[in-house]
């Protein structure tokens, strides 16, 4: 009999289109500053201190989210592939955690906007799971509304 394949993983995808240049979408996963105003479902805070950022094949990233009831949730990996500005590779999943989920966002340059496939290996995730696809989901709701709001307003989006 053959070997199972690895059909069965658990995983899932998440394709947006932002109204925003490739560059801005990359900096929005690659900039502390803004990794820290959407890396969270709505409702949910990451504060700028918590947000570390290696971006480089082997660097390591950190972050805090932090819910309404005050529970924290730190999060870290590592990224495996950077090809500025179209491709990260990175696990993500407890502090220490290397052999984490995998996450793999592909940037598509569609002009003056772009095409974001997030595909996440080791979790099954569905919409409607109030858990890590519409965590993610509802990320990038707060994602698209930063990009909606002008910049123009003295630095402060």
């Amino acid at each position: 009999m053959p070997e199972q394949t690895g059909t069965a993983t658990k995983q899932f995808t998440i394709t947006r289109v932002f109204d925003a240049p490739r560059d801005v979408i990359w900096h929005a996963w690659t900039d502390p500053d803004e990794a820290a105003a959407w890396w969270h479902p709505a409702g949910v805070v990451t504060p700028r201190e918590s947000v570390e950022l290696d971006v480089r094949p082997g660097g390591r990233y950190r972050y805090t989210m932090i819910a309404p009831d005050g529970s924290e949730y730190p999060t870290a990996g590592v990224y495996r592939e950077v090809v500025e500005p179209e491709r990260l590779v990175f696990t993500w999943g407890m502090p220490g955690d290397d052999d984490a989920p995998l996450i793999t966002v592909t940037l598509v340059d569609l002009g003056e906007r772009t095409e974001m496939t997030f595909h996440l290996v080791g979790i099954a995730g569905v919409p409607g799971d109030e858990n890590v696809y519409d965590g993610w989901a509802s990320a990038f709701d707060v994602l698209d509304a930063r990009l909606e709001t002008p910049v123009d307003d003295g630095g402060q989006r």
